[in-house]
């Protein structure tokens, strides 16, 4: 049956009812989690440092590989916003501004600020990132949803200012909104969310995507602001969200339901505080010897497309997000395992190059269209490290 026309991308808000006190207070008061950590290995803490200005030039030449690709060029000289390096570089780059002495964006920021406003403003006239003709069924819907909630999210996290006291939404922010809403599902299984880009990759681009991006739609909602949340001609479409990631829960990977942890910080409420603490204890009880996480651990038993071993190792993207995510959702600083897992980014950090490791979770290295497509986790990796370690000072 042909899936309706909408999709699903980034989002996780429920209802007018904010409890941020009560959600604050259940974190607060986790016990260190079943992942106990050895009395016998060093706290490692945030004592030691981490090179900023390399991870900003790491992201600055990623990002600008990737805008003048070939094969992200799109109509309108424009270029495809990616989840892998595109979307974490939006997020993360404007966070090292106050590590860097800087004033205002960086070019490559100004870049990629330019390219999603001229597509939020041609909208009607731009066509979708991949088309049915060219990639297969429902790829120009899917193309519609994928953009809409990376859109949104994009110019959000630009309008919030990062805390700025007189940030506003703009015209082309609150365009993008509406251009997600109207591609939000409305009916059907998919009901709260929107339909994702599917090409049979994890963790952005698989069947069970649609999921993650409801999430970060989710956290789109909750970073806008001037109180973007509570505008009474989008409670319907928060309620259906709200609805959709809590029916859909069970369902998920850990990789997804570690985003719908960071949603649930921006949007208080939609997430019971019950249901919260139990991700944070299962997501705590994942951690590994070392301090770091591994996505493997979080992805199932997904099989990788060329049929070589996943990686078992801790990497920068799942430390990076998760112990992110714990700081978003109130776990106190001086928690041991989040100290620890902090302390395993800034050791892990590759200070000549910049980066964090990750790993793919669909090919080995020698499997990728070539050495550039390669860094496609690393991107990912780094901007989450980048995340979760400029928001450790801020606490």
């Amino acid at each position: 049956m042909r899936r309706m026309i909408s999709v699903a991308a980034c989002l996780a808000a429920f209802a007018l009812v904010f409890c941020t006190h009560a959600q604050t207070r259940a974190a607060n008061s986790l016990a260190p989690s079943t992942a106990t950590i050895s009395p016998h290995q060093p706290d490692t803490g945030t004592s030691s440092t981490w090179d900023p200005k390399a991870a900003a030039a790491y992201l600055d030449e990623r990002a600008g590989w990737w805008m003048a690709w070939p094969r992200a060029a799109r109509d309108h000289e424009t270029f495809c916003v990616s989840c892998h390096t595109a979307v974490p570089y939006a997020m993360s780059r404007p966070t090292l501004r106050h590590e860097l002495g800087e004033q205002a964006p960086s070019p490559i920021e100004r870049k990629l600020l330019e390219n999603v406003t001229k597509r939020v403003r041609l909208w009607k006239e731009v066509e979708p990132f991949y088309k049915d003709a060219d990639r297969g069924p429902y790829k120009s819907v899917e193309s519609r949803g994928t953009e809409s909630v990376l859109n949104a999210l994009i110019l959000a996290s630009n309008a919030a200012g990062n805390g700025a006291p007189n940030a506003h939404l703009s015209d082309d922010t609150r365009a993008a909104f509406a251009n997600m809403w109207a591609e939000q599902q409305t009916s059907g299984a998919q009901k709260g969310a929107w339909l994702w880009l599917r090409f049979k990759n994890e963790p952005w681009e698989a069947d069970d995507s649609d999921y993650y991006g409801a999430a970060l739609a989710a956290i789109a909602v909750g970073t806008a602001p001037e109180n973007y949340r509570a505008n009474p001609e989008i409670q319907n479409n928060l309620k259906m969200l709200g609805e959709y990631l809590n029916r859909e829960y069970s369902a998920q990977t850990l990789s997804n339901r570690a985003v719908l942890l960071w949603a649930s910080a921006k949007l208080p409420g939609f997430l019971d505080p019950e249901r919260q603490k139990s991700l944070i204890n299962e997501l705590l009880s994942k951690q590994q010897p070392d301090g770091g996480w591994s996505l493997t651990s979080m992805s199932g038993d997904w099989k990788r497309h060329d049929g070589t071993p996943q990686e078992p190792h801790s990497d920068g993207y799942a430390t990076g997000l998760i112990t992110f995510a714990l700081q978003q959702a109130g776990l106190p600083r001086e928690n041991p395992q989040l100290k620890k897992g902090l302390g395993w980014l800034i050791a892990n950090q590759n200070r000549s190059e910049g980066f964090w490791m990750a790993y793919s979770l669909n090919n080995n290295d020698q499997h990728h269209i070539g050495p550039d497509t390669v860094r496609f986790m690393k991107d990912a990796a780094t901007a989450y490290a980048v995340l979760s370690l400029t928001e450790s000072k801020t606490r």
